[in-house]
């Protein structure tokens, strides 16, 4: 029989509900092995850059929301939203605190380049931190320093990480918003979706084997 479940998770470092996507995910997961203690279960990270064009140097965070919104109120609805949802799955995000709207081509390098170091848990606990840098610290994630001494806490060997192309993006992704879960590569759920559901999609699809095609409209990075 099989019970095999791979699971790809599209996501970018500036956006929160691909944080809050995460710890739903990492409930609907406890929720799965307690259930089927036997499947095993891989999680596969793809990076994805929803605003490619922002420079090097970042752009102005409320100035960009802003503008991107079109009114301060706009914004203060929004980052409200947010937060509500964030504290509903026990994360505090303080915008308060973030200057910067950071090109993030840099720490998706960084990713790509400790994957191979790291193990599953210790890859999420790199990610982990790096939302965490983000979203309560207001660190710059464009920041080649920041992002240095992120991976040193996390014992990342940073030799050869200017060897790592940048990060495509995945635009199919990209164009339909992230986070994206893909169970097996048969069902594909959008946003930051509950843990029930997440566990739902779980359910329907470990015993399936993963399929060869990508769903309609996803395009994979390895």
């Amino acid at each position: 029989m099989h019970s095999h479940l791979r699971i790809d998770v599209g996501f970018d470092l500036i956006c929160p509900w691909c944080w809050i996507g995460k710890q739903y995910l990492e409930q609907a997961l406890t929720l799965f092995a307690e259930a089927h203690p036997s499947a095993q279960v891989e999680v596969h990270w793809h990076s994805v850059l929803l605003l490619p064009q922002v420079p090097t140097e970042g752009w102005p965070f409320a100035a960009f929301y802003e503008r991107r919104l079109g009114s301060a109120r706009a914004v203060q609805e929004r980052q409200q939203q947010v937060l509500l949802s964030a504290r509903a799955v026990g994360l505090e995000i303080d915008f308060a605190r973030i200057q910067t709207f950071p090109n993030t081509v840099k720490a998706h390098r960084l990713l790509a380049h400790a994957r191979a170091q790291l193990t599953a848990s210790a890859f999420s606990a790199l990610l982990q931190h790096l939302f965490i840098a983000y979203f309560q610290q207001g660190r710059n994630l464009g920041d080649p320093i920041e992002l240095a001494a992120i991976a040193k806490n996390h014992a990342v060997n940073l030799n050869g990480l200017a060897s790592i192309p940048e990060a495509p993006g995945l635009e199919a992704l990209a164009a339909s918003g992230v986070p994206y879960f893909t169970f097996n590569r048969h069902q594909t759920l959008s946003g930051a979706q509950p843990a029930e559901l997440l566990l739902a999609a779980m359910q329907r699809n470990w015993r399936t084997p993963v399929s060869i095609e990508t769903p309609s409209g996803l395009s994979w990075q390895s």
